[in-house]
């Protein structure tokens, strides 16, 4: 497996990553007809637009194997209103189902902590779905903790409660 930057040419891929891995693992957490309406081309034009311009610190990272993209990761500064100026965020990070348990994304996460520390963050947070408890295992399972905050402001949530992970990277 190779963990690189993400380019263009992987937009197609990186979003069919992103719609199954949310119709797998958000399948009976999530509404039916929800998952089942996500778009790979609607999430294609973000990942290209977001490839050719990224914001200031963001940045992202793919897992690939023989040519295959197998996951994504994308972080950057939070998001969090009043944040502190040295928080960073891991936004996302999925990989196809059949890379579920495979290290794929234990290894994406590791790079990703690792890149936010190099871009000054020390410590960073991230959003997941309250009832995903999978999720919130790997998470865990890799050292972050609940801080205790929870919103059902994510729209991308369908605004089902969503709880804040934390941890200190350095």
């Amino acid at each position: 497996m190779k963990i690189r930057d993400p380019t263009a040419a992987d937009a197609r891929a990186v979003a069919e990553v992103h719609v199954r891995s949310w119709q797998a693992a958000y399948r009976g957490l999530m509404p039916d007809d929800f998952l089942d309406s996500l778009s790979v081309e609607d999430r294609e034009r973000e990942w290209r637009a977001w490839l050719a311009s990224p914001p200031p610190r963001e940045g992202g990272l793919v897992a690939e194997e023989d040519g295959k993209v197998l996951g994504f990761v994308r972080f950057g500064p939070s998001r969090d209103e009043g944040g502190r100026q040295d928080a960073g965020e891991v936004y996302a990070i999925y990989v196809v189902p059949e890379a579920f348990r495979t290290g794929t994304g234990r290894e994406l996460f590791a790079r990703a902590s690792r890149m936010l520390r190099e871009r000054g963050f020390t410590e960073a947070t991230l959003w997941v779905l309250e009832a995903n408890e999978r999720a919130r295992h790997f998470y865990e399972a890799a050292g972050w903790r609940p801080d205790g905050a929870v919103s059902t402001e994510r729209m991308d949530c369908l605004r089902m409660p969503t709880v804040r992970y934390r941890t200190e990277l350095g």
